[in-house]
């Protein structure tokens, strides 16, 4: 009987214990993301192609509402990690209103950052509200720049050097004359 009793009472601690693990992170959407997943609607997604840094894509994407009639446009970033054991498409959405502050975090990246030599290891980024990260770290007497698609996934980086920041202007540019 009390073999039976103290079973029951670990039971219920275990029960209890596993029920204040804190939930798995949810993942982050963009307001264009919460446009598309919206019910009662019929969702029409265009994609225009703006062209691609360090195989990563960028794709300008027109929501149509056809219902409503209501419109919205992203930007989608999508890049194909591979490994030896399998391949996985990682992807970021950024709000038309985000792309602005992305564009002046890169200038001040190229123009403030990537000439100074940080004492101590540093870094800098910028966040959207889909969990889409862009920034630099410091390396012993360089900085390295990268993009990060999703938050809470260590294999969706896409690192880049100061060349490709350059690029990377110009092709967020070319997608707001889109947006």
């Amino acid at each position: 009987m009390t073999k039976t009793i103290l079973t029951l009472a670990l039971i219920v601690s275990g029960f209890a214990t596993f029920a204040q693990q804190p939930k798995a992170k949810e993942q982050e959407t963009s307001n264009a993301e919460k446009f598309s997943e919206r019910s009662g609607s019929l969702i029409q997604r265009e994609f225009i192609d703006i062209g691609d840094i360090k195989k990563c894509e960028l794709k300008v994407i027109h929501y149509t509402d056809l219902v409503s009639n209501q419109k919205t446009s992203a930007l989608k970033f999508e890049y194909e990690y591979k490994s030896s054991y399998s391949s996985d498409t990682k992807a970021a959405v950024l709000d038309a209103d985000e792309i602005d502050g992305l564009v002046k975090s890169i200038k001040i990246i190229q123009d403030k950052i990537f000439p100074s030599t940080p004492a101590n290891y540093t870094e800098v980024s910028f966040r959207s509200r889909s969990g889409f990260e862009s920034g630099c770290y410091s390396k012993k007497d360089s900085w390295s720049a990268y993009m990060k698609l999703e938050r809470f996934d260590s294999n969706s980086y896409v690192f880049m050097d100061k060349e490709d920041l350059t690029k990377l202007l110009t092709l967020l540019e070319q997608a707001k004359v889109k947006l």
